[in-house]
């Protein structure tokens, strides 16, 4: 999922954050990295959570790039499927997903 937003950096990492720890009492904070250049951030948070669905867990990558008020989010999700050579049951992971793009509509 990507899409282009305007607002300030800090209150929608904060917005997107307590949002996705909030979407499920599984959900956890991995991990992240921050980076800034000039006016140019970038912000990498990695959350996981158990599906009920998949019977498994699944992880969130969000990166969000801002320059000013000109925002740019990608998010990407993996894990929850239970073949061996290919994917299925990826229910878990568009869930996830899902949590994340609900959360940016309502920005």
């Amino acid at each position: 999922y990507e899409t282009f937003l305007r607002g300030d950096f800090d209150w929608a990492m904060k917005y997107f954050h307590d949002g996705i720890l909030k979407s499920s009492m599984s959900a956890s904070y991995e991990d992240g990295s921050d980076y800034r250049a000039g006016t140019l951030r970038c912000a990498v948070r990695v959350y996981e959570r158990y599906s009920m669905a998949g019977g498994n867990r699944v992880s969130l990558n969000l990166t969000l790039v801002g320059d000013g008020e000109d925002l740019f989010l990608s998010a990407i999700t993996a894990g929850g499927s239970q073949a061996m050579f290919f994917k299925i049951n990826t229910w878990g992971e568009e869930a996830f997903l899902d949590v994340l793009r609900e959360l940016a509509e309502r920005l």
